[in-house]
């Protein structure tokens, strides 16, 4: 494998040749769309070097006089002595091949839709063009084509028979051109901003799927009415669109004006989608509408800044879904995902800061660690600052940063010209990898509650050596009484001291709300957890003291009698919030064992987890007895579907107690999916005759009756994998990437039967390695096609550092397979050499 060049950031230099508008002309055709460029020029110095692949150069003229550049497989370049002095016009004419763009970034064909994706880098694959976020220039496009729909960025100007011509007036960077052409159909509403303008609404789909677009144009306009609301920030076109697609390899892209959906955040209704679903619509039309000043109105100036829209945008979506449903339950949510993905990151091979130093492929840095951590850190801003500090500073960005393409340093700049706080240190956060770990320990001595806190980050690839970081630290003391005291500390050195005057030793609740992404070890008493669940005033450590009394358990070290003792209170306290309970009562994931074994020093013995894991499920079970279908079947909501409100939430702790109940009883299940009547009833159902591999009937009927409804049956696959026996599922995977419905080349389908085994942690990491060679076969192949995809499916490996020398092994035999293979893609050739060079 041939080692591809590193992209550096301190190598960043603006482009030589500012550009001042572009005019795009679409001749479509599915294997010879012609593309004309022309790009004005404000003059420059040195060459024009424009990035440039997989298109075939028809013409290319300066101010009208035709040039040969020099061409080669990244792109063109003209030499200076080439150019005129001052501005100029260029002028190219470029064919592409949609049908064959199997990439699916830049302009592809896909289901007799015309379709692109440009964020990184795909608009190199539309034209010749300086294919980088610091580049902004005013678009104006003509689409040519026998299409019913033909759309892109901005306001349509003109159309007649077979064209279209679009207009967007705001300056912006390639990555954000959209245009999507075909045979849609629109539903339509419209949205009254707060200076009064009338914006219409448009959300373009297939024929037949009009009546799954209801929650996400009430997403979309809810989400416009908070943006004004809490941020100022009023939509600043008269048309705003939405397109749901199927083959869409990220889940949305926030183009000006004109958002492309994976369509599986666009389409829901009770009888097809999930509650989860509903969630994911919800937070991710409000994500990319935001986008709209947090990513195109000011982006970001270089890729290695991905975060300064990313993390913001994360942190404004997370908000927004804490305002519109259970803020406690959001917090806790966030925070599983957060561990799962970005603390599994940082504490393996693939670990980077969150502005990371260099990148040979920009899609692998797409991760947990850029979005999810990176909106950490507006969280921890805001808790340094306070709201008011938030507030003032934000709408300095706007007023300050509109239009341009920022940094980082830009950012925190203006916290500290809002604010007067120095953020020299928290720039540390932005530039060093790795999970701080922060130890606390507590005395009572001398009528004060002395807390000690300890911060220590270990070492991440290329960097050993790690410096303090700033961390917010929420805390409170509980006693017998309830709450005697609560505060925060902001932690900034190795080791500092918190002093309270209590009359007698106190509890202490620590990293309340989850102030900071760091790993908590507490050297507390026997009994803290559990008094922390039955008492903490914070919604989220009283999640938190159940976890830990979980884990302890899930990890050989701990009682279940305390764990269940505090379920079984909270389960009867009708008073919580039926999804609160819910996720007090869901055990950590086998995942999640794992890597809180791998914190603690452990092997982790993938086996073990599942049997530790299945033995407390069985004790709960024990536990609560006939309780959980008595409270499962008077809790669940009747009458019509609702995915708002408190109903989400009853159905989640009603699932989940039938979950338990059906362990005895197979019959529970089957009487369940009999009377269900919405798909989250009816997947919960279905899902413990799954795991007892007593479904055969009743998938089948299931297939039956979706068949043609691409993400349910979606689901269908994805929930074979993932739930069969782990003996079994391997087999079960091998069967269904037979079956009629399987798809690999769709991102959704190949994502739906191969993620699914992967997320079946014991089948994954069954001792033979099978399910390696599998996944590694899967990647070898479909990264020929869609590299972006096989590469972040490839992070599955990421965490073979943690278990035994021969599961190592095996899976070091598979990475270095993907890396000898003769044309191993860039995507996958980093991701690879990151992980392997680990061993």
């Amino acid at each position: 494998m041939s080692q591809p060049s590193v992209i550096r950031l301190e190598d960043y230099t603006p482009f030589s040749h500012p550009v001042k508008s572009v005019h795009l002309t679409f001749r479509l055709h599915p294997t010879a769309t012609t593309v004309r460029a022309e790009i004005a020029f404000d003059g420059g110095t040195g060459d024009l070097r424009l990035d440039g692949a997989a298109l075939k150069l028809l013409s290319a003229t300066i101010n009208g006089t035709p040039v040969t550049p020099v061409l080669d497989e990244d792109g063109l370049t003209v030499p200076a002595a080439a150019l005129p002095d001052g501005p100029f016009t260029w002028v190219t004419e470029t064919q592409i091949d949609p049908d064959g763009n199997s990439t699916l970034e830049g302009l592809y064909h896909r289901r007799d839709l015309f379709i692109t994706q440009c964020e990184a880098e795909g608009f190199r694959r539309i034209t010749y063009f300086p294919d980088r976020p610091d580049v902004m220039a005013v678009y104006t496009v003509r689409i040519e084509g026998d299409h019913p729909v033909l759309l892109s960025n901005g306001d349509l100007t003109a159309q007649g028979d077979g064209w279209a011509e679009w207009h967007d007036p705001w300056p912006k960077p390639c990555y954000l051109f959209a245009l999507v052409a075909g045979d849609l159909q629109c539903v339509e509403d419209n949205f009254t901003t707060m200076s009064g303008r009338d914006v219409a609404l448009k959300i373009w789909v297939r024929d037949g799927d009009q009546n799954r677009c209801a929650y996400a144009m009430d997403s979309l306009i809810r989400s416009m009415k908070w943006d004004e609301e809490k941020y100022g920030r009023e939509y600043d076109l008269d048309l705003f669109q939405i397109v749901a697609v199927d083959d869409f390899n990220a889940g949305a892209m926030e183009n000006k004006g004109l958002n492309i959906f994976n369509s599986k955040y666009v389409l829901a209704s009770a009888e097809t989608a999930t509650d989860a679903d509903f969630d994911g619509v919800e937070s991710v039309i409000a994500h990319e509408y935001f986008h709209n000043w947090t990513g195109n109105r000011i982006t970001c100036r270089d890729w290695f800044q991905l975060s300064l829209k990313e993390g913001l945008t994360v942190f404004r979506d997370q908000c927004f879904s804490a305002d519109m449903r259970s803020a406690p339950v959001k917090r806790i949510d966030d925070v599983l995902r957060l561990r799962a993905g970005q603390f599994r990151e940082d504490a393996g091979p693939l670990a980077h800061p969150v502005r990371p130093e260099s990148y040979v492929e920009i899609n692998n840095f797409y991760t947990a660690t850029v979005y999810e951590k990176g909106a950490e850190l507006i969280r921890m801003l805001r808790e340094i600052v306070g709201p008011d500090g938030y507030d003032a500073a934000l709408a300095l960005y706007f007023e300050r940063h509109d239009g341009q393409a920022c940094t980082i340093k830009h950012w925190l700049s203006v916290f500290t010209d809002a604010t007067g706080h120095d953020f020299t240190q928290f720039r540390r956060w932005y530039q060093q990898a790795g999970t701080p770990r922060v130890t606390v320990e507590d005395r009572f001595e001398g009528g004060e509650t002395i807390l000690t806190f300890r911060q220590n980050t270990p070492p991440t690839p290329g960097q050993p050596d790690k410096l303090p970081v700033p961390i917010p630290i929420r805390w409170g003391l509980l006693d017998d009484s309830g709450e005697v005291a609560n505060g925060t500390l902001i932690l900034t050195e190795a080791e500092q001291e918190l002093r309270v005057k209590t009359a007698a030793r106190t509890v202490p609740s620590v990293l309340r709300s989850f102030s900071a992404p760091v790993i908590l070890e507490q050297q507390g008493q026997a009994g803290d957890a559990a008094v922390r669940l039955a008492h903490d005033t914070d919604a989220f450590n009283r999640w938190e003291a159940g976890r830990t009394l979980a884990l302890d358990v899930l990890a050989g070290d701990g009682d279940p009698a305390p764990w269940l003792d505090g379920v079984q209170a909270v389960l009867a306290d009708d008073t919580l919030d039926a999804a609160f309970r819910a996720l007090v009562l869901s055990l950590p994931t086998q995942e999640g064992i794992a890597q809180q074994m791998a914190q603690r020093g452990q092997v982790v013995d993938p086996d073990l987890v599942y049997v530790r894991h299945q033995s407390l499920e069985e004790a709960l079970t024990s536990r609560l007895g006939p309780d959980a279908m008595r409270i499962s079947n008077t809790i669940r909501p009747t009458g019509d579907y609702s995915p708002d409100g408190d109903a989400p939430g009853q159905r989640t702790l009603a699932n989940r107690l039938l979950s338990l109940a059906a362990r005895r009883d197979t019959g529970l299940a089957r009487d369940a999916l009999n009377a269900a009547t919405n798909m989250t009833d009816r997947l919960a159902a279905l899902a413990p005759l799954v795991r007892a591999g007593q479904a055969k009937q009743e998938l089948a009927a299931f297939h039956a009756e979706w068949s043609g409804t691409d993400l349910v049956i979606d689901k269908w696959f994805a929930m074979q994998t993932g739930l069969a026996p782990a003996d079994q599922a391997l087999d079960v995977a091998k069967r269904l990437q037979n079956h009629d419905d399987f798809t690999w080349k769709v991102p959704n389908r190949f994502r739906s039967l191969v993620g699914g085994l992967i997320g079946n942690t014991a089948a994954f990491h069954r001792a033979d390695g099978a399910s390696y060679v599998w996944l590694a076969d899967w990647l070898i192949q479909i990264d020929k096609l869609n590299p972006m995809l096989a590469a972040r499916m490839s992070a599955a490996f990421e965490t073979w550092r943690r278990y035994d020398q021969d599961r190592q092994t095996l899976i070091l035999d598979q990475l270095e397979r993907i890396a000898s293979t003769d044309g191993v893609s860039r995507d996958m050739g980093e991701m690879v050499g990151r992980m392997r060079a680990q061993s």
